[in-house]
């Protein structure tokens, strides 16, 4: 079992039982089994508290739909799928507010988010607190424990002030209940995350990652604290830190990068084949939210749920365990179609599923195992189909026969974005299926872990950060470039690789077998359809970047589209699109939008949902309704000019 799996319950109190009658007390019992909040006093507990925090703060969020409806929704990468649970917080329209109008059970809450943050913070408050006063010489107490409690609260921090701003500052524990909160301003909050990741940088040892948080997991996430107190949402006031920040974060990152080199094969990432398989243990894994069998000690990770394009409802296809149950609530833009070099970068083929099995034939002429899928991912002009949808039109060259259904970004020589909208068909983002599900396909408890940091990352930190000293006279502009193309590079295809292999975690065995023909993985990709060139196995030309003045095709594409005509422009979208290729549905991009204050723009240009309603005060969040409605000044609930006083501008 995994060593930081384990659930909690904070503060239960031990409570005498008395019965009395009129005349005498006849019991007076002690319930000496419950654990009250002294436990936490010792190191059993600190050490009990430490586990509870790991799920509370790492694997509580990807169970449900709170990560991806405010990591993900609403930026240049993914719109709504088929189902519109959590609409508003890609559409930013009227039902993104202080209370989130819901449109069914499965819609988030306006203070999901903000609740299970100040959770965690308030265990962090705890370990820190009890870590310290302990007597204990263990480094186990007062380094590892300390340094995850430090960690853990600026862990949450950094996440509340990226959504929210300015947020009450807590950092320690209560004591009782307690109702009068004022927010302290984002530099106040930001010195508090600098502070703690440090105290976690200082403690901290490099073993036990990526279950366990690091020293290298530290300087990974305070690097990214520097660069988001250094990013545009905090001009107003970063002046004075911003020079020895950005300086801060090389060092940081190097570090980082000499100690977890990037898996050789980007695929090698998203090769999920068993729980707690090779690929959840790279050496590019900084940290990662651990999820395992024992559904008492990881609980569940849902998001293989959400972006799988449907599959069950198209002729001849039913649902699988291999497909994963597609509740289909993202779907790729067509930013992400036209970013990559479909020909040389790998990351797109290796991040999406393109191809699917045929899993229920009817007829003689089809048969299981079929091709019974395909999305043809082509670039703007391509004259070869007829139409965005074509069923038994196309022929598969290694069978002869026609694919049941064809989905082409591209047809008909179009040059604009959207055809695939018209039938809210998309190829699935694949980096979260999960095959290895015990409960079968309609079983949502995944059992992969969720990567939280990975050192491709750390690239592409250290990457922005010589962008932004060059920016500001510090080093030039090609600083940034071997970041960048340690990452670019490792995308590319090597000599003798075949380029139209494919796996994801919907292959991963399952503890409950599945007939072969009912299963739609198929270990192709679209690749040679899609590009249209002849089959080889010679490297891919070079990604690297030599000249900032000629970037690639996909960037400058993006470039023009948002009228970018500066050096410093033209870099920060161009790491931002790195980004994309790179991390596309890991959880950041819509923080990455926010605090460079590229998010309207990018929303507008890429994502037709979020175009008619977003303007500059969804960068940021709402504070919750629940928060306003509980808090006091002085002793009295807030008025209503109080409340808008709290609120973030505009909601």
């Amino acid at each position: 079992m995994k060593n930081n799996k384990f659930l909690i319950t904070i503060a239960v109190v031990a409570s005498v039982m008395v019965f009395a009658s009129c005349k005498k007390t006849f019991l007076d019992e002690n319930l000496t089994t419950a654990r009250g909040i002294d436990f936490y006093k010792t190191d059993a507990g600190i050490l009990s508290l430490v586990n509870g925090t790991y799920y509370q703060v790492f694997n509580t969020p990807f169970n449900g739909e709170h990560a991806f409806s405010y990591m993900n929704y609403g930026t240049d990468e993914f719109r709504v799928g088929g189902d519109n649970s959590n609409g508003m917080f890609n559409a930013y329209s009227n039902g993104l507010a202080s209370i989130v109008t819901a449109v069914n059970s499965n819609t988030v809450t306006a203070n999901a988010q903000w609740d299970n943050l100040y959770i965690g913070i308030g265990y962090a408050n705890l370990i820190i607190q009890n870590a310290t006063a302990s007597t204990s010489t263990a480094d186990a107490i007062k380094k590892t424990a300390l340094g995850e409690g430090y960690f853990f609260r600026a862990y949450n921090y950094l996440r509340l002030v990226s959504q929210y701003g300015a947020v009450p500052l807590k950092t320690t524990p209560s004591n009782g209940v307690e109702l009068e909160f004022t927010r302290a301003t984002p530099k106040d909050v930001c010195a508090q995350i600098i502070n703690d990741f440090t105290q976690a940088y200082n403690l901290l040892g490099n073993t036990g990652g990526p279950a366990k948080i690091t020293k290298d997991a530290a300087a990974h996430y305070l690097a990214k604290a520097y660069l988001f107190r250094s990013s545009e949402i905090n001009d107003s006031w970063n002046s004075s830190t911003k020079a020895a920040d950005l300086a801060a974060i090389g060092p940081l990152c190097d570090a980082v990068i000499a100690n977890h080199p990037l898996a050789p094969n980007y695929g090698d990432l998203w090769k999920y084949t068993a729980v707690d398989g090779a690929n959840e243990k790279l050496s590019e894994v900084i940290l990662s939210a651990q999820f395992t069998l024992d559904a008492s000690a990881s609980g569940s990770n849902t998001q293989h749920l959400y972006y799988i394009s449907r599959y069950d409802d198209l002729p001849q296809m039913q649902r699988d365990l291999t497909g994963d149950r597609p509740f289909s609530r993202l779907a790729t833009t067509y930013f992400i179609y036209r970013i990559y070099d479909l020909v040389n970068d790998s990351r797109f083929w290796k991040s999406y599923r393109t191809k699917s099995r045929l899993n229920k034939p009817s007829g003689a002429y089809y048969a299981a195992g079929d091709l019974g899928i395909m999305y043809v991912i082509n670039q703007p002009g391509d004259t070869r189909f007829a139409n965005y949808k074509l069923n038994d039109v196309v022929v598969y060259n290694k069978t002869g026969k026609t694919i049941p259904n064809v989905y082409v970004a591209f047809p008909n020589g179009r040059t604009t974005d959207g055809a695939l909208f018209a039938d809210v068909r998309f190829p699935s983002l694949s980096k979260f299926m999960d095959g290895s599900r015990s409960g079968g396909f309609n079983d949502v408890r995944g059992l992969r872990d969720i990567t939280l940091a990975r050192s491709a990352e750390t690239y592409l930190i250290a990457a922005e950060a010589k962008i932004r000293q060059a920016n500001m006279g510090v080093g030039s502009y090609n600083d940034a470039l071997p970041y960048i193309n340690a990452v670019r590079t490792r995308g590319e295809y090597k000599n003798g690789e075949d380029r139209s292999a494919y796996y994801d975690g919907g292959g991963a065995a399952s503890s409950v077998p599945q007939s072969a023909a009912l299963n739609s993985f198929f270990t192709e990709n679209s690749y040679y359809e899609s590009n249209n060139i002849s089959v080889t196995t010679a490297p891919s030309t070079s990604l690297a970047v030599t000249n900032i003045a000629t970037l690639p095709v996909g960037d400058e594409y993006v470039i023009s589209k948002l009228g970018y005509t500066t050096n410093y422009d033209r870099m920060l979208c161009f790491v931002l699109n790195e980004r994309s290729r790179e991390l596309a549905g890991e959880y950041k991009r819509w923080d990455d939008l926010s605090r460079t204050k590229t998010l309207v723009a990018r929303a507008k240009a890429f994502n037709p949902d979020a175009a008619p309603n977003i303007q500059d005060r969804h960068l940021l969040r709402p504070i919750p309704q629940t928060f306003l409605d509980g808090i006091q000044m002085n002793g009295l609930a807030l008025t209503p000019d109080q409340k808008q006083a709290m609120q973030n501008p505009g909601y």
